[in-house]
């Protein structure tokens, strides 16, 4: 059975409040243009790849060690029938211990498997969060696309 919503998880020898600071360090490890704060609780930033994707996230939830909650607020989707799929939905990052590690589950809840985005938005949310996220939380350097002139 698949999940409700596009998930993914994993686990690093880091502590919770690092893999807290790391997440809310987008610009190292989402590629593309991203304007406004992105580790302020209230704040709106907008994160923008070439004419593909615009959007704009506020953060709605910032519990240090623990969680961070951004609610995409608008959206744009070049490659999709449904230019605005994102919007009302939340980008979650759950952090706990275990194990003696630290557990990263990244949600993004109201992205489901009818929607066209899913496919793609697995692929590239997966190679976003599996590898950037967790190479920039584990080994100090993010893996976002090279910048492009």
């Amino acid at each position: 059975m698949s999940q409700p919503n596009l998930t993914a998880s994993f686990t690093v020898d880091q502590t919770p409040e690092e893999a807290f600071a790391a997440i809310n360090n987008v610009r190292a490890w989402w590629s593309g243009e991203i304007e406004g704060d992105t580790d302020r609780l209230g704040s709106e930033w907008t994160y923008r790849y070439k004419e593909f994707h615009t959007s704009t996230q506020k953060i709605v939830e910032l519990s240090p060690g623990k969680k961070v909650v951004w609610l995409v607020t608008d959206s744009y989707l070049a490659f999709v029938q449904d230019k605005k799929e994102w919007n009302g939905t939340r980008i979650t990052f759950e952090i706990a211990p275990k194990g003696g590690k630290t557990e990263v589950v990244f949600t993004h809840v109201g992205l489901a498997p009818k929607d066209e985005c899913f496919a793609l938005c697995s692929d590239a949310w997966n190679s976003y969060i599996t590898g950037s996220l967790r190479d920039l939380i584990a080994a100090g350097k993010g893996r976002p696309n090279a910048k492009e002139s």
